[in-house]
């Protein structure tokens, strides 16, 4: 079983499927850093320092007894979701167009292959011929 693992453990898929891994999590945190430092800010500058992470729909407010939280309060944070939202979408952009990058990239460099004409397959009866062909063993048998 230690055989098979070694084996399967450095195939070249999983070697490169741990690359892309360590890749895309790097990847994550700066376009993270982008969204949170650049693009966010200046939609808080756009929409008067508003800050979109901060939004939130509270269903039931804290409760304080002088300094002392008694309750905590009970929100929604659809400012963060929306924030990771945009984190996906700049993330799934960036990935699309990296792919259709390498395959326009790939599709240059590689050759495309001539498909070769394969030889048709003949073709069964048509339909009146199997007909006439039943007409004529209904005939053979009545006789």
């Amino acid at each position: 079983m230690l055989k098979e693992f070694k084996e399967f453990a450095l195939k070249g898929n999983v070697i490169d499927m741990a690359i892309g891994v360590i890749v895309g999590g790097a990847f994550g945190k700066i376009v993270t850093s982008l969204v949170n430092d650049i693009i966010m800010p200046f939609f808080g500058f756009l929409t008067a320092g508003m800050d979109i992470k901060t939004l939130k729909w509270v269903l039931s407010p804290a409760v304080m007894e002088g300094d002392v939280v008694k309750t905590a309060e009970a929100a929604i944070l659809y400012g963060n979701f929306l924030q990771n939202i945009i984190d996906f979408l700049i993330i799934s952009v960036s990935i699309f167009l990296m792919i259709r990058f390498v395959t326009k990239t790939k599709n240059k460099i590689v050759p495309k292959k001539e498909v070769e004409a394969e030889p048709e397959e003949p073709k069964g009866p048509t339909q009146e011929e199997l007909l006439t062909e039943i007409r004529d063993l209904l005939k053979k048998n009545a006789e």
